[in-house]
């Protein structure tokens, strides 16, 4: 896999033939679901078709942030800061986490104004959050070329290693008591009298009463065979890495020409902070009245290609029977190829930026696809049409420093606690209920 190195996770060799809850996919929001239904003694398997964290929970920035996310996203954001400052301690791991602040610079005064109003968002959490001057900003930084109006700087936001996280928190749920198993697909769902029975893998069954769905890219295909219609697309954003670097920032930072944060490794990830990859495949055109507005209100970011995945994407089955080898043992980690260009610009932005990247050495580089909905909320939520059926996807890039938060959501409504937040934005029925799909500013 030429993606990033992940910690690896050895799963475990048996097979368990009953479980209250099995968890289907690896990544930080199904970790961190398993974690918390294990330390609520629940038994749980998490059942992962390639390697724990291998795809977009290892291939993500890093950020750990409350800062310009969409407002409905806040209160749990809020609860994911809270877990995030112990985590470490309570897995007893590394998450590589730390609380450096993070910053979104305002080229204009109009952006400086928008950046503003959105901060008010913020207001009753008791978090430092706040507007900077361009002086402010230039005293910060001493080295930076960066003529600005201002930025936005939340000192309570943070950053954890992609790499490190879903694995440590996979260890500790097993700790706890859960199965984990690594390649091992989950090929479907088994349902008596319209409610969840148990699924089926790659290995063989588990009989269980209640599934969380944490696919992330591979959700919709895997809902769909189960005539659930997840609307879900996919967008590829590509990342640098470089070897450890003096005299660079420590707060992480975004602007409209790059994205770059410190590493624990003293080296930094970069992306550019504004353009992604759109593949046009066939779901475009199956989910292209949901996306429309979306699209109309994002299409300056997006770069929409036609190649080869159309086609590898065409070839896959919607349906197949659970006596066969589904999609997902034939793709065990999407790990496309960057687009190099897009990285080599959001480098060269950030070296005139700050000159000290002059003497930086890209390491490696390396692309993964988001799970995006078409408000870019995810969807955390019970499925009505099947009984015990649950699903946490749809991050849309915003799903690292959320997940630890979107676990415990996840876990109160498996198991009927009192939510920590109010679940209304994230329910999946918003998508036939009439509901108005709305794209709300942030990033």
């Amino acid at each position: 896999m030429p993606g990033p190195y992940v910690v690896p996770v050895h799963g475990d060799a048996k097979l368990p033939k009953e479980v209250d809850v099995v968890v289907i996919g690896g990544g930080i929001i199904g970790a961190s679901t398993a974690l918390e239904l294990a330390e609520r003694k629940l038994r749980v398997a998490l059942c992962e078709k390639g390697g724990i964290g291998q795809e977009q929970s290892s291939r993500n920035w890093g950020w750990v942030r409350i800062s310009r996310r969409d407002p409905r996203e806040v209160p749990l954001m809020a609860e994911a800061l809270r877990i995030w400052s112990t985590l470490d301690q309570r897995i007893g791991r590394d998450t590589g986490y730390k609380r450096a602040g993070i910053i979104f610079t305002c080229a204009t005064d109009q952006e400086y104004a928008d950046h503003e109003r959105w901060n008010r968002n913020l207001d009753g959490y008791q978090l430092d959050s706040r507007m900077l001057s361009g002086a402010e900003f230039r005293n910060m930084f001493p080295g930076t070329t960066m003529n600005l109006a201002g930025a936005l700087y939340t000192a309570a936001d943070g950053r954890a290693e992609p790499q490190k996280a879903a694995p440590a928190i996979a260890e500790a749920a097993r700790e706890k008591g859960a199965s984990i198993l690594t390649e091992c697909a989950v090929r479907g769902i088994e349902t008596a009298g319209g409610a969840v029975s148990g699924v089926v893998t790659e290995r063989g069954s588990i009989a269980c009463k209640a599934v969380v769905l944490a696919g992330g890219a591979w959700s919709s295909l895997f809902s769909g065979r189960h005539g659930i219609n997840l609307p879900q697309l996919k967008v590829m954003n590509s990342v640098m890495r470089t070897k450890p670097l003096e005299g660079g920032p420590e707060q992480a930072m975004w602007s409209n020409g790059f994205a770059v944060r410190k590493r624990q490794d003293g080296g930094y990830t970069i992306a550019s902070g504004h353009e992604n990859v759109v593949d046009i495949v066939p779901d475009s055109f199956r989910h292209a009245l949901d996306f429309l507005p979306a699209f109309r209100k994002e299409w300056r970011s997006l770069n929409f290609r036609l190649g080869g995945r159309f086609f590898d994407e065409a070839r896959i089955p919607s349906r197949w029977s659970l006596d066969e080898a589904s999609p997902f043992e034939y793709c065990r980690v999407i790990d496309p190829k960057p687009a190099k260009k897009l990285s080599d610009i959001a480098f060269a932005n950030l070296k005139k930026a700050f000159p000290v990247f002059e003497k930086a050495e890209v390491a490696q580089r390396w692309a993964g696809y988001i799970d995006v909905t078409p408000d870019a909320v995810p969807v955390i939520s019970a499925v009505d049409s099947i009984r015990g059926f649950h699903i946490a996807t749809g991050f849309s890039g915003h799903g690292f420093g959320i997940g630890p938060a979107a676990g415990r959501l996840m876990a109160d409504i498996v198991t009927g606690r009192t939510p920590v937040v109010d679940p209304r934005d994230f329910r999946f029925s918003r998508f036939s209920d009439g509901s108005k799909i709305e794209l709300i500013s942030g990033f």
